[in-house]
């Protein structure tokens, strides 16, 4: 979402005449887009605001705009008064701010600014920032935004509000401006994206909305994340059986594998729930790859419930796990009522354990792939590799010289691993 966010407001200071500058110091603005979804992400954000303060010392006249969730939906004068030397304050998702700021004290031209005032609000126009173009296949549209699920441990709906459906016009009228700017792969987002439309019942549900993006030209792949077990329903499952576009992958969260724990998360489903859903969703989409995110040490997390967890990973061997240790977020349910009674030690072996469980799930799955010819879209070139994934997500690398950006080529696996396999044009 962050990405997508960034992307936004790069095009939309181009549109003011702005360049891009991979230097801090030459900078005419610079924006610290946020995450706080765990404390060290948080403190992140912290430290490069005050990293910043010495170049705005030196050049006050640089435009500092601090974006995301950092910020919130809300006033926050405790981060006006920690960061005073800060000229912007944005909400997640809405460049506004600092575009007006720019147009108020900046003197652009009246019909330069009314077509930026129009990224500002999302309404589907999207113009790829000059780093950009030509060099990048993949793009993200947010089609939720915010949140009304309400985890006891997360921050999201505190910081980017109540859950609201972006109308299809806009997120249709966006991917088509990036297919025509060469993107072959979107990605639909939100933080419970099955839950597209329901805020809204006059739009088609998720499912629909991604068959009516396969009929675009020039998008190849259509993927979408992240999914809630309690919305995972068999429209959707039958979509990605059976549009050729949808790929295969599928990221939903259980987040613990013990009953007690995920009642206390307010997840609203069972781990016998989620071993059923997992078992239905490879029945009915062969070859699926199925990724996951686990809080290990959540308030109260005893041993054995943590064993519960560790036991359901070993038992549904799934392609990715999002690992975190709990964090408290200030004024969510979990910070306010309950006590994070487990050690950092602990949850640091909790971690380590999953971990080590996961690279030899993750091995073992991969090791199926050897010798065999996969499907690839290649998305960027790292180092003297060619990166790209399959159509359920497994990571690929390729030597070679000639330029693979963009396409979708055969390649035959030579070598796998825990994390990427490596192979050859066949």
């Amino acid at each position: 979402m962050n990405v997508a966010d960034s992307e936004r407001v790069s095009s939309a200071l181009e549109h003011l005449g702005y360049n891009y500058t991979p230097v801090i110091e030459e900078a005419d603005v610079v924006v610290l887009n946020t995450c706080v979804v765990r404390q060290s992400a948080e403190e992140k954000a912290y430290g490069r605001l005050t990293t910043l303060w010495p170049t705005k010392r030196a050049r006050p006249e640089m435009v500092i705009n601090l974006m995301g969730c950092l910020v919130g939906i809300r006033d926050n004068p405790k981060l006006h008064k920690r960061f005073p030397y800060v000229d912007v304050f944005s909400a997640p998702s809405d460049p506004g701010p600092l575009v007006e700021y720019l147009i108020e004290h900046h003197g652009h031209a009246v019909d330069t600014a009314e077509t930026v005032r129009r990224y500002a609000v999302m309404d589907g126009d999207l113009v790829l920032p000059e780093p950009a173009v030509g060099k990048q296949v993949i793009g993200w549209i947010p089609v939720v935004y915010g949140c009304s699920h309400a985890c006891t441990y997360c921050i999201i709906p505190y910081r980017r509000g109540i859950e609201h459906s972006r109308p299809p016009e806009e997120i249709l009228k966006e991917a088509r401006a990036l297919a025509a700017q060469g993107i072959k792969e979107v990605t639909l987002l939100g933080q419970i994206v099955d839950r597209y439309s329901l805020d809204n019942p006059t739009y088609p549900t998720l499912a629909r909305l991604m068959n009516q993006i396969s009929e675009i030209d020039g998008i190849e792949r259509i993927r979408f994340l992240t999914s809630h077990p309690n919305w995972m329903n068999d429209e959707l499952l039958d979509c990605v059986a059976e549009n050729p576009k949808v790929m295969p992958h599928i990221e939903i969260p259980n987040q613990a594998g013990d009953d007690t724990v995920i009642e206390n998360m307010k997840r609203g489903y069972t781990a016998d729930q989620y071993r059923r859903l997992v078992q239905k969703i490879r029945a009915r989409i062969p070859g699926v790859s199925i990724a996951t995110d686990i809080i290990v040490g959540f308030p109260g997390e005893t041993d054995q419930q943590f064993r519960n967890t560790y036991d359901l990973l070993a038992e549904l061997k799934l392609d990715s796990v999002h690992l975190a240790r709990y964090s408290a977020r200030a004024g969510t349910v979990s910070e306010r009522t309950m006590v994070d009674d487990v050690s950092e030690d602990e949850k640091w072996e909790r971690f380590r354990a999953i971990e080590k469980l996961q690279e030899g799930i993750f091995a073992e799955i991969h090791a199926a792939y050897l010798n065999k010819e996969v499907t690839v879209l290649f998305e960027e070139k790292m180092k003297n590799r060619w990166k790209g994934r399959t159509p359920n997500n497994k990571l690929v690398f390729v030597d070679g010289d000639e330029s693979l950006l963009g396409q979708v080529r055969q390649v035959h696996i030579y070598w796998t691993g825990p994390w990427s396999m490596i192979g050859k044009l066949a």
